[in-house]
């Protein structure tokens, strides 16, 4: 029957597969005449996906807000303390705050005094990742750039009394080539508007025409953002919010139409459906291949978005989590935005930034596996547990391919390791023909001849490896080789079989 997949089909049919995976990317290469997009998801759904978001691979989530001044439970404190009144809020705010203390009250000591938008973009570009996106405005509805539409409830009216948007946008284009989206809340908890328009079920709309409509226009004409973030969109259908329409001027018209992205929260049943990427649900990690480009946004404080101080070192991601999330997401044809929740004060804590700078490391030795890369045709090894592979986009010459395989779990028994980049079914005769190359000889797929084994940083370090069919028995070099080089957390053999 020949080479199959774990799913069972064929591998010229995965082949043909994975280039469907990347189609969007590649189509956008193109010069061919501008299309224009019509208001419906029908339409919409064609545009092929900026490849500079497919390569890109790792993101920067920024949770900052009125919410970061009590700094307890979560982003939604205002939320679960006045409409759900959890008890836990209800006894922070009685031992705290005096009894007739309101959430708006919070926005003056919301000062970001010790804010310094260039070293948050220094640290952001030493993480190594390739975009950013900042809330604009959560579900409270406080703005970080000086909206119109919302008098003395954002950042320059009241608290820092600065256009943080503006400052982060200049900064980060400034320093890095970080690529800079922003996220933006459709619904707001207490907005008056939006409360009238779900008291008259929708059938107005009232809040998105004077409201949530020029807000959108307003960030995207100013700050030029290259990733459109949609949140807060799940009590009500697309079509209330106008999002087929915003959408479509973002494609034809808007001054971001050839490079911004955006999302798939767009209104009830969207998730998942439409848009460039797919989000899904929060913390959205499947396993398994996507055929349509997707983003894991998970937090590393695990349980909040906004920073908050009612936590332990237990509720921190280590370093080791953050690089598994980062190659599980990556194998599956996704993208990771990784959050972290800033101080009242404007501060990164320690910890946020130990974390980034580890990937940062990390990202620079191994890298090469991770930016650019495309889903191999097999995701893991279902033989050897925690290896994850990738495929180099572009061939090294015209005559070969790279494969990389990402070890999570360092063998310390033994110093060796068996791995499968062609899958375990794999039976051969003579030739395998995989991605349109002809290799393979005597029955044996991995040979010397045709096979070059390395590990990322360790430079001309030869990595002794032997073959049959179609597994490779690895042995690592030296550990003390390996660490005083800095390899770390996950260690990545590539494999160039031409």
């Amino acid at each position: 029957m020949g080479l199959v997949t774990r799913f069972g089909f064929p591998v010229w049919m995965v082949v043909v597969g994975l280039g469907l995976v990347s189609w969007r990317s590649d189509a956008a290469q193109g010069m061919a005449p501008r299309t224009r997009y019509e208001p419906n998801w029908a339409s919409l759904d064609q545009r092929p996906l900026p490849r500079w978001y497919d390569e890109a691979k790792v993101g920067i989530f920024l949770h900052y807000g009125v919410y970061s001044v009590p700094s307890f439970g979560s982003e939604w404190f205002w939320h679960n303390w006045l409409n759900l009144r959890t008890p836990e809020y209800i006894q922070f705010m009685q031992r705290n705050y005096k009894p007739d203390f309101t959430y708006q009250e919070f926005a003056d000591e919301f000062t970001a005094e010790l804010f310094n938008a260039t070293q948050w973009a220094l640290l952001f570009k030493d993480s190594g990742a390739r975009y950013v996106v900042l809330t604009s405005k959560h579900h409270d509805g406080f703005t970080l750039w000086p909206s119109k539409h919302s008098f003395s409830w954002n950042s320059m009216d009241v608290g820092p009394k600065r256009d943080i948007v503006k400052e982060l946008a200049a900064a980060v284009r400034g320093v890095s080539d970080l690529k800079f989206g922003l996220y933006y809340s459709l619904f707001e908890w207490f907005n008056r508007l939006w409360i009238d328009d779900k008291l008259h079920l929708l059938m107005q709309q009232h809040f998105v025409d004077q409201k949530v409509r020029p807000e959108q226009l307003d960030l995207v004409q100013e700050y030029l953002p290259e990733i459109i973030w949609s949140d807060g969109d799940w009590e009500a259908p697309a079509k209330y919010w106008k999002s087929e329409q915003f959408i479509a001027w973002l494609y034809n018209d808007s001054p971001v139409r050839d490079t911004v992205v955006t999302n798939d929260r767009w209104g009830m049943g969207t998730a998942c459906k439409h848009g460039d990427f797919y989000n899904c649900a929060d913390r959205f990690n499947p396993g398994v291949l996507q055929s349509h480009k997707w983003e894991n946004a998970f937090t590393l404080e695990r349980s909040s978005w906004g920073q908050r101080f009612d936590v332990s070192l237990s509720n921190f991601m280590s370093t080791k989590d953050l690089i598994k999330e980062i190659v599980t997401t990556v194998s599956c044809n996704g993208n990771v935005l990784i959050n972290v929740g800033p101080t009242k004060y404007g501060t990164i804590l320690p910890i946020f930034e130990e974390r980034l700078r580890d990937m940062g490391r990390w990202l620079k030795i191994n890298g090469e596996g991770i930016y650019g890369s495309v889903p191999w045709i097999y995701q893991n090894d279902t033989e050897t547990p925690n290896v994850w592979y990738t495929r180099g986009q572009q061939a090294e010459s015209n005559s070969s391919i790279a494969i990389y395989a990402f070890v999570l779990d360092y063998p310390y028994d033994t110093n060796e390791l068996d791995i499968h980049p062609l899958g375990k079914e794999v039976t051969i005769s003579r030739n395998v023909h995989l991605t349109g190359l002809d290799f393979g000889t005597n029955g044996e797929v991995l040979t010397k001849q045709t096979t070059k084994v390395v590990m990322l940083g360790m430079g001309n370090t030869k990595v002794q490896w032997t073959s049959s069919h179609n597994k490779l028995h690895v042995k690592f070099p030296p550990k003390n080789h390996m660490d005083k080089r800095g390899l770390d957390y996950a260690w990545t053999l590539k494999i160039t079989i031409a």
